[in-house]
């Protein structure tokens, strides 16, 4: 059955240079508004009559005003800031993923940055200074990827893109996950196993990707032994979570070149929007073996648009009353 005239609120900011796109891509009759995000009169007044809001950011105070909500639809792959405890009983929590190509692209860029040195050599070189065995004999030479172990700490729909991509470098893989299902040899892996083997994993990678979810089991899984475990000149690469690695055992280990760097993307303390704060309480920016970047691996303008096309695909599908995609739950 058809669903005339919806009403959508779109309150993800990261939306909003895919206004237009979003707009003409909706159904038919669909009445959509963009309520400023800090503006909680607005927002109160937008969700009362919606038929679905998309964010994935929804507390209980605002979503008990959205007493019409069929859909609430995350653009993104996280629905944990939606209070779903507050929604109508029969609305739909769905969400969007579409950042894998872009974090296995980071992933695979970050770590040549700091494997090969990119960023010592380039201000080596706006002084004059010509950083390579060529030139100066007390420059070390550096590992290319070619032939490099990747060990994979979770192998999901993110770490098995990021392989492929290093498979184009001849790279060997191997992988360790909580259960252990993943099948080594169709994945063109060395080998995989359950998490018990994560200390042969350390001991044999020359790079070390995490790209598992913050649970329980996962909070503190890389600590001061894991970490003296790896190869001194091994690298380790976090686009999962920061707390999966305990913060001053990393900060320690890379000082004091017990490791050879790292490549972090998730961190200990986040800002608030428009905030200027440092990722740590650790002076991790003092340090000339780690490349530093703010939660940005799957920020692009692919990653978004995939995930509008979801979000806009799943409003014509509620509209047309037929089966909704990547839903996580139904109140």
């Amino acid at each position: 059955m058809t669903t005339p005239g919806l009403n959508v609120v779109i309150a993800d900011t990261n939306l909003l240079p895919l206004r237009a796109e979003i707009d003409a891509g909706l159904p038919a009759g669909t009445t959509a508004r963009w309520p400023d995000r800090q503006d909680d009169a607005a927002l109160r007044a937008a969700i009362a009559d919606a038929d679905v809001y998309v964010s994935g950011d929804l507390p209980a105070e605002l979503a008990a005003h959205g007493t019409r909500l069929k859909l609430v639809h995350a653009a993104g792959a996280g629905t944990d800031g939606i209070a779903t405890g507050a929604l109508p009983a029969g609305t739909v929590v769905a969400n969007t993923f579409h950042h894998e190509k872009s974090i296995a692209e980071h992933v695979v860029a970050a770590t040549t940055v700091v494997r090969r040195e990119l960023r010592v050599q380039d201000a080596a070189l706006r002084e004059g200074r010509w950083v390579t065995p060529v030139y100066d004999h007390r420059a070390p030479w550096l590992d290319s990827l070619t032939g490099a172990t990747v060990g994979f700490v979770g192998f999901g729909h993110i770490g098995q893109l990021t392989w492929r991509r290093f498979q184009a470098f001849e790279a060997t893989g191997v992988a360790v996950t909580r259960r252990g299902e993943v099948d080594a040899a169709a994945g063109g892996l060395e080998w995989a196993a359950t998490i018990d083997r994560l200390d042969a994993l350390l001991e044999t990678a020359d790079v070390v990707v995490l790209s598992v979810p913050l649970t329980a089991e996962t909070t503190g899984l890389i600590g001061a032994a894991e970490l003296a475990r790896m190869r001194e000149h091994a690298v380790l690469v976090n686009v999962g979570r920061g707390p999966v690695v305990e913060e001053r055992a990393l900060y320690e280990a890379l000082r004091d070149g017990v490791i050879g760097g790292a490549a972090i993307d998730v961190w200990y303390d986040y800002p608030a929007p428009g905030e200027v704060k440092h990722p740590s309480s650790l002076p991790f920016h003092e340090l000339g073996n780690v490349l530093m970047t703010p939660h940005s691996s799957g920020l692009t303008r692919q990653t978004f648009a995939g995930r509008a096309r979801d979000v806009v695909a799943n409003i014509g599908r509620l509209a047309a009353g037929e089966p909704l995609r990547n839903v996580v739950l139904t109140v």
